[in-house]
């Protein structure tokens, strides 16, 4: 099954020998919603593949508040792991499980090696390097340019698309911690939604219109 599943998420891009390989030399592991999967400070040995679920990749500042940088499906890596890898240092992120996942940890040494000697992952490392970048200028463009609750609706409108779901769970407080901000905002700014006929709150849920 984990070696169907490699070829299901990653043979659009990467050759059949070197899904080969991933799957003879890679680690597979599996992590529980709200698992820390990648910690701050944390040597990077390994670089993770996501076979199933959502990872979301946080920032955190010196008071230890996190902030949303972007999310990762199936099918994706972590390119500021792999920054991190390639320039030997600790992590810079938390990753953290969105939803219960499963992926395949690749030893930095392979991840090195094939970037110089396989076309199919030069070209994913360089694609997800330009998505990552993508996502890292629109969060800028939003902290800067955006009015929280203009980022609020649009955090809980891509949380539809990645749940593929009009319904999400999730706690005032978490929504809270991924936009940097109190409860207490988060709470008054979602009930401003809802009078707007944009969203439908319920207990630990929301619509998303």
């Amino acid at each position: 099954m984990t070696k169907q599943l490699l070829q299901e998420k990653y043979n659009h891009i990467l050759d059949e020998r070197l899904i080969k390989e991933i799957f003879e030399i890679g680690t597979f592991k599996t992590f529980k919603k709200d698992d820390i999967i990648i910690d701050i400070n944390q040597p990077l040995q390994h670089i993770p593949l996501l076979l199933t679920g959502h990872i979301k990749i946080l920032r955190e500042d010196n008071e230890g508040n996190e902030l949303l940088i972007y999310f990762l499906e199936a099918g994706e890596t972590c390119t500021m792991s792999l920054t991190c890898c390639l320039g030997t240092t600790k992590s810079k992120i938390r990753a953290v499980a969105e939803e219960d996942s499963s992926l395949v940890m690749i030893p930095v040494e392979n991840m090195q090696k094939w970037f110089n000697n396989n076309d199919s992952w030069r070209n994913f490392i360089l694609e997800a390097y330009q998505t990552r970048f993508d996502e890292m200028l629109e969060t800028i463009d939003n902290l800067a340019f955006m009015k929280m609750d203009e980022r609020l609706y649009k955090y809980l409108y891509n949380k539809t698309i990645l749940h593929n779901s009009k319904i999400i769970i999730v706690k005032h407080q978490d929504i809270a911690i991924d936009l940097h901000t109190s409860r207490v905002v988060i709470s008054r700014l979602l009930k401003q939604l809802e009078n707007k006929n944009k969203i439908k709150l319920s207990r630990n849920k929301i619509e998303v219109f």
